[in-house]
């Protein structure tokens, strides 16, 4: 197995993924068939998981002091979406596992051999064996590790269906909206989303991550990357509808896994900054993702914030990357 990237761009976003792979392996399949034909289903699990948001006018992006304005994160400027619907949770693995069954999909993971998981997640003799980030240690490229193999070999997803599909690249979440009748969040439409009606909040639910003593997320409590306390319940991912919904009725788009967006990566609409951080890909090799996840902490990576964003290759991803569907307004089943 090669060795991982020596410079993924942050620790809640392993980058470089693209650059580690077979470049002669074939792409993924994106048919919404399996090998036998088999159609998709009239109803795809989440169809009766999504809500109508009205779209209008919002406030994107932010200028925030906790901020990352080298990622793109402002100015903050006026954009209009459209009305669109939402899956109220991330896709889930039990989700995730229907498609697979119906189609015989195979993910990016399954086919290169390995994603990233974090070190702490694994049995002693995995993380000897694993390559390791130079300058993010604590993930391990792992083997055999996917979203069926959530922590490399030996370990399953069971008892784990209804937390969010992980080790999911960009690719394998589209080629399950396609199956679904639906499509991937632009990223104007996910932070629209993850507002919650709210103008100019750091969080879903207002400014403080915490209000009144109250965990509303699913992020690294205590000391990154040594001591997770699990203070808010969960050590790793947590059920896709944890923590009280946001105003829209949209649970966990702060923390738990990582959103995949329909974007590419660019910071071109930033007046103060350069194009593109060094460390990341240049514009046109990486989707946008959004959210943050369980593996953010204030220390290093506080991009759990609504306007907070990095990005990945397109078949990158690992243990703390998801993502959930949109819908134009009045297409598919409930629309």
């Amino acid at each position: 197995m090669p060795a991982p990237e020596p410079q993924p761009r942050s620790c809640c976003a392993p980058r470089g993924a693209a650059a580690l792979r077979d470049a002669a392996a074939p792409p993924p399949a994106l048919s919404v068939t399996g090998p036998a034909g088999t159609a998709p289903p009239v109803t795809a699990p989440g169809d009766d998981r999504m809500v109508t948001l009205p779209g209008g006018e919002f406030l994107m992006g932010a200028e925030d002091v906790e901020g990352f304005p080298e990622d793109g994160e402002g100015p903050v400027r006026p954009v209009r979406v459209n009305a669109f619907r939402i899956d109220v949770c991330a896709v889930s693995h039990d989700d995730f596992a229907a498609f697979a069954a119906a189609t015989g999909y195979v993910t990016d993971a399954e086919r290169i051999g390995w994603s990233y998981v974090f070190a702490g997640f694994l049995r002693g003799e995995l993380r000897r064996v694993s390559p390791r980030p130079e300058h993010t240690p604590w993930w391990c490229a792992v083997a055999g590790a996917s979203w069926r193999a959530p922590e490399g070999p030996g370990s399953s997803a069971d008892g784990r269906g209804d937390h969010p599909v992980v080790h999911t690249s960009w690719n394998d979440a589209r080629a399950y909206a396609r199956w679904a009748g639906k499509r991937l969040p632009t990223e104007a439409e996910w932070e629209y989303a993850a507002r919650g009606g709210l103008e100019q909040r750091r969080y879903p639910w207002g400014d403080e991550l915490d209000p009144g003593g109250e965990y509303r997320c699913n992020i690294w409590r205590g000391a990154f990357p040594t001591k997770n306390t699990a203070a808010d319940g969960h050590r790793g991912t947590a059920p896709v509808d944890a923590f009280a919904p946001n105003g829209f009725g949209l649970y966990n788009m702060s923390g738990n896994v990582w959103e995949w967006c329909a974007d590419w990566w660019s910071t071109s609409h930033a007046t103060a900054r350069p194009a593109l951080n060094p460390q990341g890909p240049p514009t046109g090799t990486a989707k946008v993702v959004r959210g943050g996840s369980h593996m953010c902490h204030d220390s290093y990576c506080n991009r759990y914030r609504v306007a907070a964003r990095t990005a990945d290759a397109v078949d990158g991803g690992g243990g703390h990357t998801g993502f959930r569907c949109v819908r134009d307004v009045g297409t598919g089943p409930g629309a």
